[in-house]
């Protein structure tokens, strides 16, 4: 699931550096002493005698070192913790930890040591689906209302919903059930609560439209196994799955931890309890990056492991099938080029390097990490770190898989970087006026407007007043919008369909890509003024009463809300100076736009009881002075 120190000594990073801890556990796994990259398995290495010289360790290989440096050069700048694993052929041929296990006990961190793995959760679902699927029970596009039929929404086109649609991201629901997603305790009743929030919710697009990040859809994949074998979710992934592969680092957060054996979460310099996230198929797993090599390994081998065969080689193709000939509003971004569970079934930095890479990313309030497979180089990747971390993670995996790459001979060289220069002035400008105005997206609101001189300015919304983000936008030979002299990124409109998008494209960390993507939706001016029942809550502030205590919000942050109206778009609410929600009636606001990749993710509908209560999905506010 995607989200938004103690006091002690610096780092010891020759400590850190040093500590490389190769016993790799599991059935199907060497466990061999570090070498480079170059594949094939490691002769016994044999114990000299006491009396002679033990032989010089062989170096660690540049992909190695080239990692390493740029994990410590991050810790140089946070007390960080940091666990990484690389895969080549048939084994872990490198993993190492950094950092502290518990910051206020200074216990260290090791390879054993498990971190929350947010999203790459969504892996293990989706692959729970494809089983299901090999065994017959469910056929991708199969309404998920005929096999699971508690199943319901307000918006009658649920019915179309299909299984593909929750694992490509693309069912049309708000979002993201937040309510007690992320806890320090067990919270049972996860999925149960989203499958409720979604009775008394909206699509917020027509199933199949378009794919937008969706958490609630592999949430349903939880229920969905049940339904199917009357099996939990939870038990059926450990028995057909972790199991299996003997993943015995991995576990679902249904119980506290063994003390030691997991990282503890800092926030503001105070270590605090094990996270445990109870959004398990969406974003709630703890293991290791040794631990999921074997996932890795299972994907490269066609679904088989250790000569047992778990899922179909059909199935790990149709999930690495580009998903975009299956919505209609196909605006993506090369970082999300999503198949059924990946994020990106051609990583751009690996592409640039003429390599075929599958990444998917998590993230939960704590924890951070990448997980990439190279099925044709036989090479996988995995990084976690914690909130902490200065580093950019994918940039570091880029480097290292493209390194490792190199070294074991699949590709000749590095890819060169891209040297951004802003592109000449274009001939002739069209007519502007469709792009100004004002564009909503699960975030602030974005103004666009045009200049005396012929440029553009564009402005975000801060609560109080407009920021300027960009101005001086000339339209350029390659029909993109820069600034004179600003070389790392631009804007552009497109319509799709009759929507109106303002994108943002910007060069990759690792500067070895573009990368777009749509930023907001162009609203139109209101039909109507608010109505009054609207009006009389202008201005007024709201308190969340429901986040269970053991909650991130119940101990750590109290929900709050408020309710507004933006000048430049009169007649709509906006609530807490981010979305831009139309009047239903008297009693509700909903969703307005409909906008791909990201930052249409998570919007709301507002519910009022009165006027002391207001509902968003699960969550229920009272007013607040």
């Amino acid at each position: 699931m995607n989200t938004k120190k103690t006091i002690r000594t610096e780092v010891d990073k020759r400590e850190l550096s040093r500590r490389s801890l190769l016993r790799l556990t599991g059935a199907g796994l060497a466990t061999p002493v570090l070498q480079a990259c170059g594949g094939g398995s490691s002769a016994p290495v044999a114990i000299p005698p006491s009396s002679a010289s033990a032989p010089a360790p062989a170096p660690d290989p540049e992909s190695v070192q080239w990692m390493r440096k740029g994990i410590l050069e991050a810790l140089g700048k946070a007390d960080t913790t940091v666990s990484v694993a690389l895969f080549a052929d048939d084994r872990v041929v490198w993993s190492e930890a950094f950092g502290d296990a518990n910051r206020e006990t200074g216990v260290r961190a090791t390879v054993d040591t498990r971190l929350n793995i947010g999203s790459v959760a969504k892996m293990v679902a989706t692959l729970t689906v494809m089983i299901l699927r090999d065994r017959r029970l469910l056929s991708l596009d199969q309404p998920l209302a005929q096999l699971m039929p508690a199943f319901s929404m307000r918006s009658p086109e649920y019915t179309q919903i299909t299984v593909r649609q929750l694992i490509n991201h693309s069912p049309g629901f708000p979002g993201s059930d937040y309510r007690n997603a992320f806890n320090f305790a067990p919270v049972p009743g996860y999925a149960q609560d989203t499958l409720e929030g979604l009775k008394v919710s909206r699509l917020k697009h027509d199933p199949g439209e378009l794919s937008v990040y969706c958490n609630d859809g592999f949430t349903l994949v939880e229920l969905l196994v049940p339904a199917l074998t009357s099996v939990s979710y939870t038990d059926f992934v450990q028995r057909e799955l972790l199991d299996p592969l003997g993943m015995r680092q991995t576990e679902f957060p249904l119980k506290p931890a063994v003390e030691g054996t997991f990282v503890h979460p800092v926030l503001q310099g105070e270590t605090l309890p094990q996270e445990m996230c109870a959004c398990h198929a969406s974003g709630s797993i703890l293991s290791t990056p040794t631990d999921l090599m074997k996932l890795a390994r299972l994907i490269l081998d066609g679904g088989v492991f250790a000569g047992r065969r778990i899922v179909s080689e059909v199935a790990l193709r149709d999930m690495a099938g580009a998903q975009a000939a299956y919505t209609r509003i196909n605006l993506s971004a090369p970082s999300w080029n999503w198949g059924l569970g990946w994020d990106a079934v051609a990583q751009p930095g690996l592409a640039a390097g003429g390599l075929l890479a599958w990444k998917k990313g998590g993230d939960t309030n704590f924890f951070h990490c990448d997980f990439v497979v190279l099925p044709q180089a036989r090479l996988a990747a995995m990084m976690i770190h914690d909130n902490q971390f200065t580093g950019d993670r994918t940039a570091l995996v880029e480097g290292m898989l493209l390194r490792a790459a190199k070294e074991r001979g699949a590709i000749s060289a590095l890819p060169a970087a891209i040297v951004p220069v802003v592109p000449p002035v274009a001939a002739s400008v069209p007519d502007v006026s469709a792009y100004m105005g004002i564009y909503a997206s699960e975030a602030a609101p974005i103004q666009v407007l045009a200049q005396p001189d012929g440029t553009l300015s564009i402005r975000i919304w801060n609560g109080k007043d407009w920021d300027i983000a960009a101005q001086g936008l000339r339209l350029r030979t390659d029909g993109q919008w820069w600034s004179d002299g600003v070389t790392n990124g631009s804007y552009g409109f497109s319509t799709v369909l009759g929507h109106r998008y303002v994108t943002r494209r910007e060069l990759s960390v690792s500067g070895l890509y573009w990368n777009d993507a749509p930023a907001g939706e162009w609203l139109p001016e209101a039909s109507a003024p608010l109505p009054a029942a609207w009006r009389d809550r202008l201005g007024t502030n709201w308190a969340g009463t429901n986040d269970d205590p053991a909650s991130f919000e119940g101990r750590l942050a109290p929900r709050t809300g408020a309710m507004s109206e933006l000048a430049e778009r009169p007649g709509y609410v906006m609530w807490n100076n981010a979305q831009l929600l139309r009047v239903i009636d008297d009693h509700e606001a909903g969703m307005t736009v409909k906008v791909p990749v990201l930052q249409g993710r998570d919007l709301i509908e507002i519910r009022m009881e009165g006027e002391e209560q207001l509902h968003i999905g699960t969550l229920v506010y009272r007013r607040s002075v």
